[in-house]
């Protein structure tokens, strides 16, 4: 197996080099572009003889246009490979989240980290869109995070979950993740200049029919640069076009070793199967994707894309689920070999060495627990306070029982219930030495250090504000003794 995940890299490295490639062409041409287009003398309808000498155009402009392209590619190349992770998670609208908030989200990808031998477990976000999909991101696999949308929460089981994860950390051991972050750079670089120029040109008003009248060491000729201009023009246009495809090459050979990989960490390939049937019948798409992430997410997130396509960033789903379920009552990586070969895939079967020292397992059974007996309501109701939860929503309950998610618009502390006519309040953590004084609201600040400690209410969401006044909520959950301020890294006791 980990013969073709070198394999995938040095395809990786050449495809990674043919960018670089395009994208000094595309430079070279920009350059040549400005030159003759922007900065050319008035436009006269004398023609010159072709072909043009090298005396007629200097082409120090397309060399200087193409080391500026490689210099803002290796700039953005730097930020993507050491903030990338985060700038991708912002684009996303990723918020990060804690064990407490969703115990069964972090123990899935706490048992897929073990399973794939990860030094060290990836970070976990929630992205706020109801489109069930997930990806993952990361420069190696001591710095990667995994994504899930909220949509995917409330719609999948533990098993369905689990394939999952294991997918998004298959790419994650693979290297996936660092090489599309370092072809997406490159992309978005192409992308970004060919729009810049476009608008150029645009806004310009000229016309490349014409010949200008160029001027080079205060000697002017005319020329025709029609056919030269539309030359570059072509170059381009094509360009980005070219690097598009490049894109899409790249990312659709990873998804079936990332499956292959998940079937065998987690011994059970319907999980996984079930998942992406699921996702690709939802008809919604990632509202915050682009052309630059698209690969990497699980499914695609456009869904209006064709599965066979060019444009595709990804593989048919149907075949996908066809492969996993012909695997059987045994997982290894020869049984995917042999699956992936009996849907026509022969090309793309793994090579005999890596599978010397591949172990058949027998497909597990499905878990029961009380977790995937939850109705459909019930994990939208859990993914929506989730969502509130990492937005700064607070979670109170009146006396009469009536529940409130309060957004983090409204700065009061407390308001009237409008069922009872009840004050509703925000508690505050207290002095422990102060649990018994009946101002127990109070929040005066306390001593530097003097231990706080604040009740929670059983199986629901408990909100409460540090005597810092930073806002903590509690996942219904939460079983930890104390919990530590974001802010003042207080500790707070809580009971129950």
């Amino acid at each position: 197996m980990w013969e073709q995940v070198r394999a995938n890299r040095r395809k990786s490295i050449l495809l990674v080099f043919v960018m670089l490639l395009l994208l000094g062409a595309f430079g070279f041409s920009i350059g040549m572009l400005v030159e003759v287009y922007l900065l050319g003398g008035t436009v006269n309808d004398t023609k010159a003889s072709f072909p043009l000498t090298q005396n007629t155009i200097d082409y120090s402009s397309g060399i200087i246009g193409m080391g500026i392209a490689f210099g803002l590619w290796f700039v953005m190349a730097l930020v993507s490979y050491f903030q990338g992770h985060k700038i991708l998670l912002a684009v996303n609208g990723a918020k990060r989240i804690e064990k407490s908030d969703h115990p069964r989200l972090f123990n899935i990808v706490e048992e897929m980290s073990i399973a794939a031998s990860l030094p060290k477990m990836p970070q976990v976000y929630i992205v706020n869109d109801m489109s069930p999909n997930a990806f993952a991101t990361g420069r190696d696999a001591s710095h990667a995070a995994v994504a899930v949308t909220a949509g995917l929460l409330s719609k999948l089981n533990r098993d369905q979950l689990q394939g999952v994860i294991a997918h998004e950390i298959s790419h994650i051991v693979n290297r996936d993740v660092t090489f599309m972050s370092m072809v997406g750079v490159m992309l978005g670089t192409i992308v970004m200049i060919s729009e810049t120029i476009s608008r150029m040109f645009f806004y310009s008003g000229g016309s490349t029919g014409h010949s200008r009248r160029y001027s080079s060491s205060s000697q002017k000729k005319d020329v025709n640069l029609g056919p030269i201009v539309l030359v570059f023009l072509v170059i381009a246009i094509l360009a980005p076009i070219f690097a598009q495809l490049i894109y899409f090459a790249i990312s659709r050979k990873r998804e079936y070793l990332a499956d292959a990989n998940a079937a065998v960490f987690t011994r059970y390939p319907e999980g996984l199967a079930s998942a992406l049937e699921l996702i690709g019948r939802d008809p919604k798409p990632v509202v915050n994707a682009n052309n630059a992430t698209a690969s990497m997410y699980i499914v695609n997130p456009f869904k209006k894309v064709a599965p066979s396509a060019l444009s595709s960033t990804h593989p048919p789903i149907a075949e996908r689920v066809k492969i996993l379920r012909k695997m059987g009552g045994n997982v290894s990586y020869e049984t995917y070999q042999n699956a992936w070969r009996s849907v026509g895939e022969k090309a793309g079967a793994l090579p005999g060495s890596a599978l010397l020292n591949d172990k058949n397992t027998p497909a597990r059974a499905p878990h029961v627990s009380s977790q995937d007996t939850q109705t459909p309501t019930q994990r939208v109701r859990e993914a929506g306070d989730l969502l509130r939860n990492v937005n700064q929503f607070a979670f109170l309950t009146c006396t009469c029982g009536l529940r409130f998610k309060v957004p983090p618009t409204l700065k009061k502390d407390s308001f009237t219930c409008p069922r009872c006519k009840a004050k509703v309040v925000l508690p505050v953590a207290q002095m422990a030495m102060l649990e018994q004084v009946a101002d127990s609201m109070s929040t005066a600040p306390s001593e530097s250090g003097q231990p706080l400690t604040i009740k929670k209410e059983p199986c629901q969401w408990t909100s409460f504000k540090c005597q810092c006044g930073q806002l903590i909520n509690l996942s219904p959950s939460f079983l930890a003794p104390e919990v530590t301020c974001k802010h003042c890294k207080r500790k707070i006791s809580v009971t129950v």
